[in-house]
């Protein structure tokens, strides 16, 4: 065979049999929607998180480890207090507010890290949404409708790997490419 014929053959047939033999057996790529939860109780999702792991942001790129949100309900508003270990060992913490997002899904919240008197600028807002959480409140996966980012977060700084790899695969499902995953916390 010429390199011509190998190159189709390896990049364009094969695939496509592949292809073919998984949707005649079949088999398909279960799919999950990307929406936010329809129900979230905001009262049990308060208190300490820890995350996992990340899709890599600018914002947090100072971060090597123990990484938390705390979320507290300070005068009807939701603040947020984000904090983790930098590289010399100093605590960097930033401090947001939430809130629902209007559209009446239990998980789409807004979040803003940007000062008060920017708060009418709706660019400042960004979408927070809560696509996955366990019934006991014990870990919860939260997205964005663009897929860029997402944080597995758990009640405990350490996760068990098997509970690890069902959010990260259920993730998938939802259409988030997670090749860039950061894991910022043990897996036991």
């Amino acid at each position: 065979m010429n390199p011509v014929s190998t190159f189709l053959n390896r990049r364009l047939l094969a695939p496509a049999f592949v292809g073919l033999l998984v949707t005649c057996s079949g088999i398909h790529a279960q799919s999950l929607p990307n929406q936010p939860v329809a129900r979230l109780d905001l009262a049990r999702y308060m208190g300490q998180w820890h995350e996992i792991a990340h899709l890599p942001l600018v914002f947090q790129r100072q971060c090597v480890g123990d990484i938390t949100a705390h979320y507290a309900l300070i005068e009807g508003q939701i603040q947020v207090t984000n904090a983790c270990r930098t590289g010399d060992g100093s605590l960097d913490t930033a401090i947001g507010l939430a809130r629902p997002d209007g559209s009446g899904r239990g998980g789409a919240l807004q979040v803003r890290f940007a000062p008060r008197w920017l708060s009418w600028l709706p660019w400042v807002w960004a979408d927070y949404w809560v696509v996955d959480v366990d019934p006991d409140y014990r870990w919860a996966v939260v997205g964005s409708p663009s897929r860029k980012y997402l944080w597995i977060l758990s009640r405990s700084p350490a996760m068990p790997r098997a509970q690890f790899n069902e959010l990260v695969a259920r993730a998938k499902m939802r259409g988030y490419v997670l090749d860039a995953l950061q894991t910022k916390a043990p897996l036991l």
